[in-house]
């Protein structure tokens, strides 16, 4: 008895990396079903809670333009873009990953992520350029730094918002509220997903399954068993749904694991924020000005180089250190000197913050904080800051301070009053683990062959990030890929249909 489909291609999730991989399938000529475990208002996993920036290769101004061609001509008259280079996407890579990425992965990543963003743009998605957040001025111009140019209108929300519409307007079906619980697989290949509704179970049939259903940052055990002791104390900055089930029903039919398996994006989070992420606040609970301050734990003591380099290539691997402090936090200090540099998230109402006129005033204030040690680490630290260079926050300045630890660049004296604190914990983005694909999108087993219907994108490909990753890479890889796999599973769709009728 021949098998009814409800779709030609099931996609397994509703963000960014599903959204682009279903509008890539219906693009060219599938019938797509979208499952997404969330409620409609909570839809679009990890990628509602992101700022939205996107990492591509952009040679000039140019390339900038292809991308957000609606460009106010006085900013751009005072705008230096400069270039991001596939080499300098290739080294960034390379670099913050020690060397680990898969280079097959890396080259599909880089190569195709100006082509990628124009897509999107295509299929409507507006960007805008990352002004406020990437740029400061200097002498009446904005200078660009930390190879990020644009980002996504109306950030994360924006971003899914305008990728499910897009997927609505092609006549892509979505079941909210619906959680994939395993995958059918015959001799044939995968050929469905049985799902639970409303405590209720079902099953699915298609051609091609596409799961882009996100890590699994939000499940603290799995957290524990692969990221280590205390990782089921660390806030989750995104989705509660994001429970790496879509990994565990791959691995259940013979999918291969890849990647850093105890590795993971993780940020410096504001210390009392909820346990998920608030939508109200979206990613404002982050606090990534400190390569212009210093960090201390609570014996007082500085356990980091703050100004290693752009924040961009250090604030995904700086929750783990903060993570692995007595008590797992950190509070990140700042003089009047810099005040105008701290990022918008520094001023929202939902903030674990301290003011004080004078040191000794604010140590009175940092709470779980050895105040006779951290008044010495200052002092120490305001000793050794190298008052021979200029400061500038555009460039890696080599304004260092040789205390111990070093701090690299960006170094000034914490001695300028009023002066501010921030409470900061562990907030894990995602996580780096997951599973084996080809450059066709397709999941392998652990023969090393591909899964005949399987495919996949997004947060849980494995193989691309080790211990860091570069700023707004994850977006563009899951866009990338999404759109990858999209086009590869209605390819087998097509195959399939052409067997079947011959």
């Amino acid at each position: 008895m021949p098998r009814e489909f409800d779709a030609d291609v099931i996609v397994v999730g509703a963000g960014n990396a599903a959204a682009c991989a279903a509008i890539s399938a219906s693009n060219n000529g599938a019938t797509v079903l979208m499952l997404e475990a969330a409620p409609r208002d909570e839809r679009g996993g990890n990628s509602t809670y992101t700022a939205g920036a996107m990492r591509y290769v952009f040679n000039g101004v140019e390339d900038v333009l292809s991308v957000v061609p609606d460009i106010n001509p006085d900013t751009l008259a005072n705008t230096d873009f400069g270039t991001y280079t596939e080499d300098q996407f290739f080294d960034d890579m390379f670099r913050v990953t020690q060397f680990r990425t898969d280079p097959d992965l890396c080259e599909i990543l880089v190569k195709r992520s100006l082509p990628t963003l124009r897509w999107m743009r295509e299929q409507g998605v507006r960007f805008q350029t990352s002004h406020g957040r990437q740029a400061y001025k200097v002498n009446g111009r904005f200078q660009f730094w930390g190879g990020l140019s644009v980002e996504v209108w109306g950030g994360g929300p924006g971003l899914v918002d305008m990728l499910l519409e897009s997927a609505e307007g092609k006549g892509i079906q979505f079941l909210y509220e619906t959680a994939a619980v395993s995958l059918i697989n015959d001799n044939s290949g995968v050929v469905g997903v049985r799902v639970r509704h409303q405590g209720k179970e079902r099953d699915l049939h298609s051609n091609a399954v596409i799961l882009a259903c996100g890590g699994f940052e939000s499940n603290t055990e799995m957290r524990a068993r692969y990221l280590g002791p205390n990782w089921d104390l660390a806030k989750v900055r995104g989705t509660r749904f994001n429970t790496g089930a879509g990994i565990q029903m791959a691995l259940a039919i013979g999918a291969m694991p890849c990647g850093h398996w105890s590795g993971a994006h993780a940020v410096g989070w504001d210390q009392n924020a909820p346990a998920f992420g608030d939508l109200a606040v979206g990613d404002a609970y982050q606090k990534h000005s400190y390569p212009f301050g210093i960090m201390v734990n609570s014996r007082g003591q500085r356990f980091l180089d703050e100004g290693a380099d752009f924040r961009n290539y250090t604030y995904a691997k700086y929750g783990r250190e903060i993570l692995a402090q007595p008590g797992q936090f950190a509070w990140q200090v700042f003089d009047a000197k810099v005040h105008h540099l701290l990022r918008d998230e520094y001023r929202i109402r939902q903030i674990t913050k301290i003011t004080s006129d004078t040191l000794e005033g604010l140590a009175d204030q940092l709470e779980g904080v050895d105040r006779n040690a951290f008044l010495k680490t200052v002092a120490e630290f305001n000793a050794s800051v190298r008052q021979d260079v200029p400061f500038n926050p555009n460039a890696k300045d080599g304004r260092s301070a040789e205390s111990s630890p070093r701090k690299s660049h960006w170094a000034n004296t914490i001695d300028t009053g009023p002066f501010e604190a921030y409470a900061v914990t562990c907030g894990v983005t995602f996580t780096f683990g997951g599973l084996k694909i080809d450059q066709s999108g397709q999941v392998q087993d652990t023969a090393g062959l591909p899964i005949p219907g399987l495919f996949a994108a997004g947060e849980l490909v494995g193989g691309l990030f080790y211990h860091n990753y570069p700023g707004g890479t994850g977006l563009t890889s899951g866009a990338v890929f999404g759109k990858i796999a999209g086009e590869s599973a209605a390819a087998a769709v097509a195959a399939s249909k052409s067997r079947s009728a011959a």
